[in-house]
């Protein structure tokens, strides 16, 4: 039987918050104890808004923000961390960190390569920066670390992600050798959903279920504005809901590779 569905414990968005204040703290060299005493609150108080255990007040980010020299900066993310809407989590939130932390990621791609899979060439036709670039090759290391343990990642990918044309002939040819690659890794799967009934499935968008060491999960939602991070109830019963059916329309692994395979001769070789 399948693990429950919970909301995280801790906070995602309380968590980024926490961080960036941490960051703060750390770089105008004050203790824990220091902002406590600055504050009225305990050391105990500080350390957990510092891991988005608990939610501060707004008085307490306007006494710290200029003992800090944040200029602003903190109470701006405060801001927008209480004002952002339903979902609780702001324009700047870190996915990233909550990826890189994950025990498994949970990826649904219908018109391209997931980010984590995708070779330094394919990705040069969405960055625009080296610096982007680097950032998203260095994000990958997530699925072949050893410490902490390399994170799991399950890749549901439409069959247009592998015929759509990114860059040139050469590009896809290399970028589905190394999905084959990855795909042969013992904590990657990659699977590839076809439409053989004449039924789409996850026509909703792109989306990454992270699913964290305490089984909380956390998703980040693709859109044409921006990326939604949620872990709101319904949101995740809605996923849930498509992984099923994208479950099952999806090939099995070796199956996949094999069709991956079929693709690379018949189109890009």
């Amino acid at each position: 039987m399948a693990s429950p569905r919970r909301r995280a414990v801790t906070s995602p968005a309380l968590a980024a918050f926490g961080r960036q204040f941490r960051r703060y703290r750390e770089r105008a060299g004050l203790s824990q104890a220091r902002v406590a005493q600055r504050t009225g609150k305990t050391a105990s108080f500080v350390s957990q808004v510092e891991s988005g255990k608990k939610r501060c007040k707004r008085e307490f980010v306007e006494i710290m923000d200029p003992e800090l020299k944040a200029g602003g900066v903190l109470l701006t993310l405060h801001d927008d961390l209480t004002n952002d809407g339903r979902l609780g989590f702001p324009t700047w939130f870190d996915w990233p960190e909550v990826e890189a932390e994950a025990e498994v990621l949970t990826w649904w791609e219908h018109t391209v390569i997931p980010g984590l899979l995708q070779k330094e060439s394919y990705a040069r036709a969405f960055l625009g920066s080296d610096e982007a670039i680097a950032a998203r090759m260095a994000r990958q290391e997530i699925l072949t670390r050893e410490v902490p343990a390399a994170t799991t990642l399950i890749a549901f990918l439409s069959e247009s992600a592998l015929t759509n044309l990114i860059g040139s002939r050469e590009t896809m040819r290399e970028q589905l050798e190394h999905l084959i690659a990855m795909s042969e890794l013992p904590n990657v799967t990659i699977q590839v959903v076809v439409n053989d009934d004449g039924v789409p499935a996850g026509t909703g968008g792109a989306f990454i279920l992270a699913t964290m060491k305490d089984r909380s999960e956390v998703a980040y939602l693709e859109t044409t504005v921006r990326g939604i991070t949620t872990d709101d109830d319904d949101d995740l019963i809605g996923l849930a809901r498509t992984l099923r059916t994208l479950t099952s329309k999806a090939l099995p692994a070796s199956m996949s590779r094999e069709l991956i395979r079929k693709v690379i001769e018949t189109k890009w070789t």
